[in-house]
């Protein structure tokens, strides 16, 4: 895959596949920072010379016109940022976008409207596809939390457009996720929490030849737990994948690979909340959280590491009374003198709780993208790039 530095961009179009699926609330922006990643690129572009036309989603329109989930707040706000002229295009299929196209200048911005309006996108419809390659003369993928999507601005406008390449974010990401899933720096430890094993099955199993410590937590290590003989009361487990637990417990014993499971839980048991050892958990607790002993465990287990990988709060962080885990073990890993790389939409609210945001080495937006290139699946997006 070439990259933005080796493409010539002045007076082209340049057609960059953004992510500005942003929260947005009464029409403004409550959280940019997948915009700002994005900053780089866009300035590249311009001061390349480049008819800069920018194309991203926001929310699941399914193909229909969903005022709440227009990119007009976004319009507004590059309007603020970039030093160039910004304009907007809301119907990109007819006269208007000749019209655009043709006035755009060297150094302007087009942001094109959500391109999930259309129901071409989420098919990568042939000619859907053509109405928006003739807006590329070069064609950029800074958006590495679609590349696990076959859609038309992700694999098919490249498909068609010689001049191809990545911008600086999705650089940035695949330079940092290699170093986990290529040859990391040993030893190498992975924490993964989240509500579901079921999600996770394809990460684990990848990782465990990789890595020397697994810490478990959230609502998936309840099925671990369970799959131990433990009684984990209400809780949420996912019975059908108790025998495939058994399996990863299995694997990462003949790998060698220590894993750790919570010692004790934080539960709700008849609206009243309760620290609990795993044999004193009642048949109506439901487990939110790992205990104190379990924080305990986990951040001497990741003293050492060399790199450490996060996907997945360790419990029900978004109420306080079940946070104390997941910001713990969050404030430990931001501790670390190593490689810290944590990724997803969940796992980034709980850093952004925890105040920690900032002191990891790399925090990735994406959220299936990061979970499937941990499975080590080929991203469509990321091979549509490659040079043919």
């Amino acid at each position: 895959m070439k990259t933005l530095r080796e493409l010539d961009l002045r007076g082209k179009k340049v057609f960059i596949r953004v992510d500005f699926n942003v929260p947005i609330e009464d029409g403004k922006i409550t959280d940019d920072t997948r915009i700002v990643e994005s900053l780089p690129t866009i300035d590249y572009a311009i001061k390349a010379g480049g008819k800069v036309i920018l194309c991203s989603h926001l929310g699941r329109p399914k193909g229909k016109r969903v005022p709440e989930l227009s990119l007009k707040p976004v319009y507004e706000y590059l309007k603020g940022v970039l030093k160039t002229e910004v304009k907007f295009l809301e119907d990109y299929l007819g006269e208007e976008a000749d019209r655009a196209l043709a006035e755009l200048k060297e150094g302007e911005v087009l942001l094109l409207e959500n391109v999930r309006f259309y129901e071409g996108e989420t098919k990568n419809d042939p000619e859907f596809v053509k109405a928006l390659a003739r807006m590329a003369d070069v064609y950029i993928n800074d958006a590495f939390s679609v590349c696990h999507r076959a859609h038309a601005s992700v694999v098919g406008v490249p498909s068609l457009v010689k001049e191809k390449g990545m911008g600086f974010q999705l650089e940035k990401e695949l330079k940092y996720l290699s170093k986990v899933v290529g040859k990391p720096e040993r030893p190498l430890y992975a924490v993964v929490g989240g509500s579901k094993v079921s999600t996770k099955i394809g990460v684990l199993k990848n990782l465990l030849p990789r890595i020397d410590k697994l810490l478990i937590g959230g609502a998936m290590a309840n099925t671990f737990l369970s799959a131990l003989g433990y009684s984990v009361g209400k809780s949420l487990v996912e019975e059908e994948y108790r025998e495939i637990a058994k399996d990863i417990l299995r694997s990462a014993k003949e790998l060698e690979v220590k894993i750790y499971l919570p010692v004790d839980v934080v539960v709700e048991r008849d609206g009243e909340i309760y620290e609990a050892d795993l044999l004193s958990i009642e048949e109506g607790d439901v487990i939110y959280d790992i205990g104190e002993e379990t924080v305990a465990l986990f951040s001497a287990a990741l003293e050492g590491a060399h790199t450490v990988i996060w996907n997945g709060p360790l419990g029900y962080f978004e109420k306080d009374e079940y946070a104390f885990g997941t910001i713990a073990i969050a404030r430990k890993i931001a501790s670390l003198q190593a490689l810290t790389i944590a990724g997803g939409g969940d796992t980034i609210a709980a850093l952004r709780k925890a105040g920690v945001i900032t002191a990891l080495s790399y925090v990735s937006t994406a959220g299936g993208a990061f979970l499937e290139y941990l499975e080590g699946k080929t991203l469509p997006g990321l091979k549509a790039l490659e040079e043919v």
